[in-house]
């Protein structure tokens, strides 16, 4: 709920800043002028840029049950799926965490954790992990999601994706009157935005939008160190999780859905847009940490 707060206030927040530089810097009042409202633009860029990552933080848990088909573990039918469910039990509760829901789902050796709240989580592995890795390997990997959970890894990414998004929103439409303003200086009929102002402020949300996505993919590298780290604080020494990054390092592994990658316990694409660091600086922090 703490971060649910932050999400709210930090929203209001980047409001409040950016409607002080604006009037400071009299965007207002060449806006109003030209027949954009600076209060509709900052409560329509605020709903753009945090509406749908807040809805999205708060379907997370749902829409990755349905993407990957994961199947929940009400009550284990075999020895593995009890061990499985047990020590998710022991992390969480190392962690200090409410048990997280367990799920297990068809596909290449991955796992990840998604949920709105810390203690009402989905903790999720793949067959594909499950038999191509050791127990204690597996543990590794499930300690590497609790992680991700016990740090608030899946708010303060929507919290990062809305700030982004915002600033996309408000700074595209900014733009874009600026440009249709000088372009229909001469025009004395002008009484509104103009074509200029519609197609600028479009590839403008593609061109930031790109960029925004690089600065939100650096940020999820850093938090999938810290849940190395944190997988090792909870098993109480870094080899298992080191195991467990060289075996990935063998297996063959496509990932998740495009809207799960980021917590993952592996990642893909171009190294600027990887939701994941490489394996082998993963390994690299963890064998050098104290």
């Amino acid at each position: 709920m703490k971060r649910i707060l932050l999400l709210i206030v930090t929203n209001l927040a980047v409001m409040l800043v950016l409607g002080i530089v604006a009037s400071l810097l009299g965007v207002n009042r060449f806006l109003t002028a030209n027949g954009l409202n600076l209060t509709a633009l900052l409560g329509f860029a605020a709903i753009m840029g945090f509406g749908g990552a807040f809805i999205s933080l708060l379907i997370s848990k749902p829409m990755a049950k349905w993407t990957t088909g994961a199947q929940v573990i009400t009550q284990p039918q075999n020895a593995d799926e009890a061990w499985l469910v047990d020590t998710v039990r022991q992390l969480s509760q190392r962690a200090q965490l409410e048990m997280p829901e367990v799920a297990i789902y068809d596909g290449e050796p991955n796992a990840f954790a998604t949920g709105a709240f810390r203690n009402s989580a989905l903790v999720a592995v793949s067959t594909g992990l499950l038999q191509g890795m050791t127990r204690e390997e597996v543990e590794a990997v499930l300690a590497h999601e609790v992680a991700h959970i016990q740090n608030g890894d899946m708010v303060t990414l929507t919290l990062v994706q809305g700030v982004l998004n915002t600033f996309v929103v408000f700074l595209s439409r900014v733009i874009g009157y600026a440009v249709d303003s000088f372009l229909r200086k001469n025009d004395e009929q002008n009484s509104g935005p103009g074509i200029a102002y519609y197609v600028v402020s479009i590839v403008l949300d593609i061109v930031l939008g790109i960029a925004a996505s690089i600065v939100v993919a650096w940020f999820s590298r850093q938090r999938e160190f810290r849940a190395d780290a944190g997988a090792a604080a909870l098993m109480g020494r870094k080899q298992p999780m080191v195991n467990a990054l060289t075996r990935l390092q063998h297996m063959q592994s496509e990932g998740l859905p495009p809207s799960l990658q980021a917590m993952g316990i592996s990642g893909g694409l171009g190294k600027m847009f990887s939701s994941h660091p490489p394996l082998e600086e993963r390994i690299a922090a963890l064998q050098n940490a104290a």
